[in-house]
């Protein structure tokens, strides 16, 4: 069914919850998984304090992030393919999602204010633009529920 998942990852609690929610997701299609985080333009300002952080120290984060999530996914028994991308979330969430013929693509449903919610969210962006099935993850998967997708024999040498 979903031979193909894009999980896109951050890091925020939000992206946690979209990476166990798709792995899980993943793991009972068999699905081939790739692992995405876009740092965005706008991130690289920071409002509070009106400062330019460098692109490299944000890709460097993002890096970092996107290691830890590919290090998740390699515990449960997959080879994602990781990308690290620049630009509008949507935007390339959406052109790597064609790029790679993805069946499915997950992302972290984050609350939205009244001025974001009037300019749209990344999830009704990628409905609207995407011809694959898109999973706003909202599913909380507890650390126990989440262990259980290890593989057996990786649990048991946990122990």
């Amino acid at each position: 069914m979903y031979r193909k998942v894009l999980l896109a990852y951050d890091g925020s609690i939000e992206g946690r919850r979209a990476l166990r929610e798709g792995a899980k997701l993943a793991q009972l299609c068999r699905s081939e998984v790739f692992l995405l985080a876009v740092v965005e333009i706008s991130s690289i300002m920071t409002p509070e304090a009106g400062l330019a952080i460098p692109i490299e120290q944000q890709a460097d984060d993002y890096k970092a992030i996107l290691n830890e999530g590919s290090e998740r996914l390699k515990a449960l028994g997959f080879s994602p393919t990781s990308r690290l991308e620049v630009g509008d979330a949507g935007q390339k969430i959406a052109e790597v999602a064609e790029q790679i013929g993805a069946h499915l693509v997950v992302v972290g449903h984050r609350p939205q204010g009244p001025l974001a919610r009037w300019f749209g969210s990344v999830g009704s962006y990628l409905v609207k633009r995407l011809r694959c099935s898109v999973l706003v993850a909202q599913t909380e998967i507890s650390d126990d529920e989440f262990e259980q997708l290890k593989p057996p024999m990786e649990r048991a040498a946990l122990r």
